[in-house]
């Protein structure tokens, strides 16, 4: 915790209590009301949590007025422009761009670590065909603190390393697994002369009955969409690991809470909700009719996939992830997709529209995200399951963050009670 050189002043009927004001080094001020009910006997009240910060994190800071991500420092284009998924896996993880040795041996640790116990084949086979892959991962995941006992004691460095190590290596296959199940398909095992991107995509798409080449372009863009959805600061799913965590609650139960949920369509589900949306407008010649609903303010329509909650200006994100949607779509084409073509028309569209740009309603990364995977042929029911891949590392960073913090307590958010008070018990004969 930085110190405090500045304070606030509360006044409570007539009672002045002094807080500490601690300056970040990036970002607003914050006041320390931690000893705030031990000093003056009363909660603040915050729904949602908008204006609190919950923790002191070095980990990810997001400024959304200037539409800036950082990423221990280095902002998003650069390292989804310049790097890959797992060599940001390493910078969340250890606070530094690692060197050549120092990658090539993480990415050892990773893709050695890729395998599923075999016995958990049979959970998979537990579920029903038609069950959701996220309610799969939320199973599969959670069940690994039965499968990997040596990796589940929080207090142990080593054991928190390993299980750090194993969910990074271990979630494409679990989601390409939940995918395979989910369609009937016999289960692709990991391959250990591919990288992390490549690996994911032949578990999803090979078949033992022939050879699957990835193609270096669709195993780019998919890269980029784990990069892109690494960390995302204090958001609900991270704050859920957190809180899960400070009850000391292992490693795999906590990142199983974050799965739970990112699954929520508020969070996760946004990319899913953008290609809904694509298939409701149907044909480019519906694009003004949608685009005059989401003007009117009488109207609530509004088009998904355009504008952030926490980005008030262009998302950094989807500048890179734009790159990736054209070169995928140059590569699959559009002509057979009346989807793909709906997306584009209505980018283009948007973009052209001033009342779009004067409300600063850019398409965002889950419009982009979007309209790649269904280009590549994923179904709209795995797109939260390949967040979650890419999250976990994010989780896991978080959650490691938390556990070496020796302030370190279990989260107890406090409420408003306005409920009853006092009231006697009466016998069911006299109700």
């Amino acid at each position: 915790m930085a110190e405090s050189t500045k304070s606030a002043t509360l006044i409570i009927d007539g009672k002045e209590i002094e807080l500490p004001i601690y300056s970040p080094t990036a970002g607003p001020d914050v006041i320390d009301i931690g000893k705030l009910y031990a000093r003056a006997g009363v909660f603040t009240y915050d729904p949602g949590f908008t204006s609190t910060a919950s923790c002191d994190s070095t980990i990810t800071f997001i400024d959304g007025g200037k539409g800036e991500l950082l990423h221990r420092g280095y902002p998003i284009d650069q390292l989804a422009g310049k790097s890959h998924y797992l060599e940001v896996c390493y910078l969340l993880l250890y606070g530094e761009l690692p060197s050549a040795a120092e990658l090539e041996k993480f990415e050892g640790l990773i893709t050695h670590h890729t395998m599923l116990h075999e016995q958990m084949q049979n959970f998979f086979r537990g579920f029903r065909r038609d069950a959701h892959p996220m309610a799969i991962m939320v199973g599969v995941v959670g069940a690994m603190s039965a499968f990997y006992h040596d990796s589940t004691d929080i207090s142990d460095a080593d054991q928190r390393e390993i299980a750090s190590h194993r969910l990074i290596a271990k979630m494409p296959t679990i989601a390409a697994w939940a995918y395979k199940y989910s369609i009937g398909q016999p289960f692709i095992y990991p391959r250990n002369d591919l990288d992390y991107a490549s690996n994911f995509l032949r578990m999803c798409f090979a078949v033992p009955a022939e050879d699957y080449e990835v193609n270096p372009i669709l195993s780019r863009a998919m890269d980029r969409i784990f990069t892109l959805h690494a960390d995302h600061e204090q958001n609900a799913s991270t704050s859920t690991v957190r809180l899960a965590s400070s009850s000391g609650a292992n490693p795999f139960a906590c990142i199983a809470a974050g799965i739970a949920c990112l699954w929520g369509p508020a969070h996760g589900g946004a990319n899913q909700a953008c290609l809904e949306m694509l298939k409701e407008i149907g044909t480019p010649d519906r694009i003004p009719e949608f685009i005059a609903r989401a003007k009117d303010k009488n109207d609530p329509y509004r088009l998904m996939g355009f504008g952030h909650r926490v980005y008030k200006n262009h998302d950094p994100r989807a500048t890179v992830m734009k790159q990736s949607a054209d070169e995928v779509l140059e590569l699959l084409g559009v002509d057979n997709n009346p989807i793909l073509q709906v997306a584009k028309e209505l980018e283009a569209a948007a973009l052209a529209d001033p009342y779009f740009a004067d409300k600063k309603l850019f398409p965002n990364v889950d419009f982009y995200s979007g309209i790649i995977l269904e280009a590549m042929g994923f179904p709209t029911s795995m797109f939260t399951p390949i967040f979650a891949v890419a999250r976990t590392v994010g989780w896991i960073s978080q959650w490691k963050e938390q556990l070496s913090d020796p302030q370190h307590k279990i989260g107890r958010p406090r409420q408003l009670y306005l409920g009853e008070v006092n009231r006697d018990y009466s016998d069911i004969e006299t109700r």
